[in-house]
């Protein structure tokens, strides 16, 4: 939740919460977010970290999500993984994470 500066009322925001696991490589700490859509949460997440360290690990150089890392929305994966394009509620959970694989 985030306030609102010109009421002090409460504002439901998405929030974007990081693994843990990616707190080996870069500073990442939950955001609340004013976004639609998961791109734009995730945009607005990244935006701070200034090293775009997160950015790299976490997107390829054509700005898709990478194969090693998965979004959960409110406990379910993604269906766009290329524009990100799945919609957010004003209350919704993103959850960005490695992929498991092997066998």
């Amino acid at each position: 939740m985030l306030t609102d500066l010109a009421t002090g009322l409460l504002i439901r925001v998405p929030r974007v919460v990081f693994t843990s696991a990616l707190e080996r490589f870069v500073p990442c700490p939950p955001r609340n977010v004013s976004a639609e859509t998961v791109r734009s949460a995730l945009d607005a997440a990244l935006a701070a970290d200034e090293t775009g360290r997160l950015a790299a690990y976490i997107l390829d150089e054509q700005n898709r999500l990478r194969k090693h890392v998965t979004i959960f929305v409110d406990g379910r994966m993604i269906r766009d993984r290329n524009q990100l394009s799945d919609a957010l509620v004003d209350n919704s959970e993103v959850y960005v994470m490695q992929a498991l694989s092997g066998g």
